[in-house]
Parts: structure tokens; sequence; C-alpha cells
């Protein structure tokens, strides 16, 4: 049951109400009055993209854990917002009636009302210095560069093609730290420690990495389990069985990894400290949504709580100087435990997303949060607004391009290096010299 929190008199014209979505990928903007807010075109997309236990109103506005009113009049910004990252997350929601606002929430919420004049930006952005405070977010060490390889090479890369790039990388004389291992190494969704036919040893590629004098990193869904994974059918006891992600990896169905059960805990203490034994020490942890997900759980916890000590033993297991990215995350709930967090959805080589959801792979989706985001940078953590790809098959690249340089304190590129035209190359090369620096202020 919702309370009403506030009433809110706008100016029809100016006003503007800011929806903040759950997790990575959720849309995340703000909008006119007369605005229909973007909502999931699929039951598959609700539960894999927005908040799955959740279903927002096609009739009004709706944050979940943060919503934000310019009423437009001059008069001071209204942020409305969780009050801990642990949790409870209440959604948030605003109806419009005439020239009024109403704000009403499932749960205790903080209201904070920024001086006359301020833009919507920057209330959020002085919201969030007192809420990464609370949360006792310390100073943000700077991120590496990176080399990825999905966005070239997808589930389909091969220990030869991260060798080839990693040559191409001293060839090309890129200043780039990190290379990093996507999707496709490992032989089932959540058996991270059995290879694919594609990998003959990950210890012998992170050593060439390491002896190149790079850093090694890899990609990891570490509370995603595919029904094929030797862990799904050695371990069912470890599954959230009624708050399963959805279908397709393409073609799997998935459930979630229950990190409350000690089994699963040790397991994914031994899936991290074994890619830190190896000389692994970036790590990005995706699809992360899923260890919040509600329902079935051995322990009497939430979501939120399950998830958020799902992060801490990532981190236990890696130590505290690796570096850690987290991606398709919820994003209030992570505050605090990562020190880079993917802000929107991913990047594609097409502009609009296929289906049409705008929580879906696409340069329009994937900027648009990146700069409803974009305040969140230098104080929850550094903004990772996806891999720079540059090649001249990339649709409208040189507006991705500007959106990495405005938006990304990450910076990492994820093409065939040694396919780079000489406008790919040399962008790739100008824009991994150093991402931004200090907060977001606008």
């Amino acid at each position: 049951m919702a309370d009403v929190v506030a009433t809110v008199a706008v100016d029809r014209e100016r006003a503007r109400v800011y929806e903040h979505g759950w997790q990575s990928w959720s849309p995340t903007t703000a909008y006119r009055l007369d605005s229909r807010p973007f909502r999931p075109v699929s039951d598959l997309r609700r539960i894999g993209n927005y908040r799955p236990e959740r279903t927002a109103p096609e009739d009004a506005f709706w944050g979940e854990g943060l919503l934000a009113v310019d009423p437009g009049t001059g008069e001071g910004v209204r942020v409305f917002a969780a009050r801990s990252a642990a949790g409870p997350i209440p959604s948030i929601r605003a109806e419009v009636s005439g020239d009024r606002i109403t704000v009403s929430a499932d749960g205790e919420i903080d209201v904070a009302v920024s001086d006359a004049g301020t833009g919507l930006d920057t209330a959020l952005a002085r919201w969030a210095d007192g809420f990464a405070a609370a949360e006792g977010v310390g100073p943000l060490r700077p991120p590496p560069t990176a080399w990825c390889s999905w966005y070239h090479y997808f589930e389909h890369v091969t220990q030869g093609d991260i060798e080839e790039n990693l040559s191409a990388i001293s060839e090309l004389d890129l200043e780039i730290d990190v290379v990093q291992i996507d999707d496709g190494y490992q032989a089932e969704i959540g058996d991270w420690l059995l290879l694919s036919e594609r990998f003959a040893s990950l210890g012998a590629i992170v050593d060439h990495i390491r002896g190149a004098g790079r850093r090694a990193g890899i990609w990891v869904a570490p509370f995603l389990v595919g029904e094929r994974s030797v862990l799904a059918r050695e371990h069912p006891d470890w599954l959230v069985r009624d708050a399963s992600p959805g279908t397709g990896w393409p073609d799997q169905q998935l459930a979630a990894l229950d990190v409350t059960r000690p089994g699963a805990e040790e397991y994914l203490r031994e899936v991290f400290g074994t890619f830190r034994n190896l000389g692994i020490d970036y790590f990005k942890i995706d699809f992360i949504y899923a260890g919040a997900m509600e329902g079935g759980r051995a322990a009497d916890v939430t979501g939120v709580e399950a998830y958020r000590h799902g992060l801490r033993v990532i981190r236990e297991a890696i130590g505290p100087d690796a570096y850690l990215l987290g991606c398709g995350a919820p994003i209030l709930p992570s505050v605090g435990l990562v020190d880079a967090m993917r802000i929107g959805p991913d990047i594609g080589h097409h502009f609009e997303p296929l289906d049409g959801d705008l929580s879906q792979p696409s340069q329009r989706a994937a900027a648009q949060n990146s700069r409803g985001r974009a305040w969140q940078h230098g104080r929850f953590w550094v903004n990772d607004a996806d891999c720079l790809v540059a090649g001249p098959h990339v649709e409208r690249r040189e507006e991705w391009a500007t959106v990495v340089e405005e938006c990304s304190g990450l910076r990492a590129s994820s093409d065939r290096l040694r396919e780079l035209d000489e406008w790919g190359l040399e962008t790739t090369r100008r824009l991994l010299r150093g991402g931004l620096t200090t907060p977001f202020v606008r």
C-alpha cells in the first residue's frame, strides 16, 4: 500500500519528472509531464531488465528507490529517495493531475529539496553526495583502461583471439592496462572454472597477458546458473527456483544462485579466489540483478540483503586491491560495494534497440542512461557508459564516441584492433588516454 508523501505545484510546460530505473539497463531519464515513460515491451524484458517483482504503471511516473520532480516554477527540485543502500528500496510513484504532482511510495523515503533555481542534475548530485557519505563511500581509485573481447567476438571468442589483440595493443601503441576476457571462455553459465573447447588454458593466457606488461581481467555472471551446467545438475538446492531471470542464453533456462546457502557461498569464494590466484585482478561481474531477486532463499533475508552479502563475498575473495566493475546491477543497493558501475544498457552496433525496448543493447539506450546517470560519477563510483566501439560497421559511431568522452570515467575498447580504420584507431587512441577525473557537475 503506497502512502502519499508530497503534493508538488508545477508549471505544466516546464516541469520535469526524473525516473530512476532499478538496475544498470533499466531506462533512466527525465520526462516532460505530457511524455509517456518507457516501459518494458514484454514480461521477459521486465524480469531481466527492470525490477522483476514490480510492474510500473503506464499512466504514472515511477522510480525504483529514487524519483525527482523539478516543478519548473523556479522553486527547488524535490528528490525522493530510499534511506539506505541496504534497503528496503521502495518504489516511488508520481501522478500528474492538472498543475499538481502527487508523490507516493510503498515504503519509507527521505525527501530533499534543493535551493531555488538549482537544476535537476545538480540537485541529484548534491543528494548523491550525502547518500554516498552515509554509505561510507571512500576515495575512488583511478580506473585502469581496458580492452574487452565482447563486442567483436561475443560468446565465440577463442584463446587465439585474445592472443591476437594482446599483440595488437603493443603494435599499435595503445594505452591499455587490462586485457579482459569476456563471455565465452567458460563451459556453461555457472561453470566458471570449466573451460569451453575454445580455450586450452586460462592460466596460460593470463600468464601471457601479465608477461606482456598488462593486467588480466575476466567477465563473470556470478549469480546466474544455466540449466545445462554441472552446477545446476549437482547442486539444484543452491538455486532460487521461483525467481528465474527468464529464458534464453540464448537457448536454456536460467536460475539465480542463492548465496545465502553455505555451499553456494563457498563455491562463489572458490571461483573468485581461483581467478585471483591465477593473477587476475580486474573483474567485471554481470547480470548481478539475479542476486537480488526475491523469493525461495534458504535464509530469511530480502533479495537486497542477499545481493549485498554476495557482493561482499566476492570482494573478500578477490581482495581490496582488485578492481571490481558491476553491470546489470541494482543501482542503489550497490553503492559502496563496487569500484565502477555500468550505468546503462549495452552499446550496440546499431542505434535503435532491435525490439524497441530501451533496456536493450543499442546506442540510443546506452546514451540515454549514460546522460541520465552522469551525476553518479565520482560520487557512488566511476561511471562506465560501456565500451568504445569505433569500427566503420558501427552506426553513428561518432555520436557514441562523444558519449564515452563526456560520460564515462572507465574507458575500454572492444573492437578487433587490427581492423580499425584511421578514424577508429585515432579515436580509440585518444579516448584511452584517460576518462573523467572529477565528479560530474552541470
